[in-house]
């Protein structure tokens, strides 16, 4: 029996990058998320609970440091 070797092709880079969500309330209150460059070019911005102020608030894109 011969041994079957084992080919690994190069992968490319991702299309996908980590972002923070930070809340516009205020609180310093944030969620990690990953968002497709491609699909969403622009700035992403949600509504999403904080629970600090106990409201739905808008969060807006960071960069993760």
């Amino acid at each position: 029996m011969q041994p079957t070797a084992v080919l690994r092709m190069a992968r490319g880079k991702g299309k996908t990058i980590p972002i923070k969500l930070v809340s516009t309330a205020g609180t310093g209150y944030f969620y990690t998320t990953r968002r497709n460059i491609t699909k969403t070019p622009d700035k992403f911005k949600k509504m999403k609970f904080d629970p600090i102020v106990r409201r739905h608030v808008l969060f807006t894109e960071h960069k993760i440091k």
